[in-house]
């Protein structure tokens, strides 16, 4: 077991940053302008800086990945990546009159989901066993309450991430902002992120196992709040989930800044 991260694993994460670049500039600065250069329109603009933070934190994931690494320390990403990119695969093909035929960002994106499941689940087999499980020389160990409390945070979200993308129209009654069926089973499929990761702290207490995932899970919640305070106007403030969802998102950034800060501390006086 050498820890590393295969080429070919490498090669995946090279090719897959370009896309997540391109989808972040079209997405998050450009939110107003989906009706012309995005695979789909994207009403209203809040939802697609939604979607284009996560991508940001995939560019930050896929930078640890492409770079000389152990594998250990992305292995958890890859399982979130993967329900990710085929939930958003299944919504492609569930809701393809939604779609703008023909447009170049139309076909890269159908391109994209219909293959990235593939990559990513033989980027999986390809390192399978890789990991021995064993403690890094500087590393912090994660006690148990920690791990337990993120991984009831991740199952929350990975719960209503799930319910949003079997049962849309119930998002749709309640959501802070107004949805419609792709668009809220793209925002379950973003609350899968997250979710996916934190069940992994159940079985593996260490810290080096989840600190450059949880660098990429930041850039991509400080740009949902940045969203947040953009576009503000476009949350409906007389639904309750409008205020749930600030003041979570809030609380997700302060908890894992927090945890980032303590983490690292204990890391650097191994």
């Amino acid at each position: 077991m050498t820890d590393r991260v295969h080429s070919y694993t490498r090669v995946v994460g090279a090719i897959i940053i370009p896309f997540l670049v391109a989808a972040f500039v079209l997405l998050y600065p450009l939110a107003e302008t989906t009706d012309r250069l995005f695979a789909w329109t994207i009403r209203p603009p809040i939802t697609a800086m939604l979607l284009g933070s996560a991508y940001a934190g995939g560019i930050v994931f896929f930078a640890h990945v492409v770079r000389p690494n152990r594998w250990h320390a992305v292995r958890h990403g890859f399982p979130a990546v993967l329900l990710f990119a085929t939930l958003l695969a299944v919504a492609t093909f569930l809701h393809w009159d939604r779609f703008h035929f023909g447009h170049l960002s139309f076909i890269v994106w159908v391109t994209l989901y219909v293959t990235t499941p593939f990559l990513v689940l033989a980027a999986m087999i390809v390192n399978r066993g890789e990991d021995s499980g064993a403690v890094e020389q500087q590393d912090a160990v994660l006690p148990g309450w920690v791990r337990i409390l993120l991984a009831l945070i991740g199952i929350c979200s990975l719960a209503v991430g799930l319910v949003l993308f079997v049962a849309p129209q119930l998002a749709i009654a309640v959501w802070a902002w107004p949805l419609t069926p792709l668009t809220a089973r793209v925002c379950g499929a973003i609350l899968t992120l997250p979710g996916m990761v934190n069940l992994w702290m159940l079985g593996d207490a260490r810290w080096s196992a989840f600190r450059q995932i949880f660098q990429a899970q930041l850039v991509a919640l400080a740009l949902m709040l940045l969203a947040l305070l953009l576009r503000g106007g476009e949350l409906l403030w007389s639904r309750p989930s409008a205020a749930l969802l600030v003041w979570g998102l809030v609380g997700s950034f302060v908890v894992y800044a927090a945890l980032y800060v303590w983490a690292e501390r204990r890391r650097l006086r191994t």
